[in-house]
């Protein structure tokens, strides 16, 4: 956990420095719009719009995935039950003679 803050905390720095050296106004053209602002800010931010469109596109299969683990680990759990069940069944309460 501190080893992804630490790179966190770097990656920060790092695009500070970068929107710093990059103060340069541009515009992007898209469709009928202009956008005019500083390089970085429109480079950072079409970074985060791609982090975004990719953790949309991987959603389905973590839903997936977390929904077959909830799934097992139920199945796990009504046998384990079943065991229990059939241990209790086969332990003689009170000795033959």
């Amino acid at each position: 956990m501190q080893l992804i803050l630490i790179l966190a905390l770097l990656l920060a720095i790092l695009a500070v420095f970068f929107a710093l050296q990059n103060t340069a106004v541009v515009t992007v053209a898209l469709l009928a719009w202009n956008i005019h602002g500083s390089l970085a800010l429109i480079l950072l931010v079409s970074f985060c719009l791609g982090v975004v469109v990719s953790l949309l596109a991987s959603l389905p299969s973590l839903l997936r995935r977390n929904r077959m683990i909830a799934n097992q680990k139920q199945i796990i759990k009504n046998l384990e039950d079943s065991i229990k069940v059939e241990d209790e069944l086969l332990t003689p309460s009170e000795p033959i003679n």
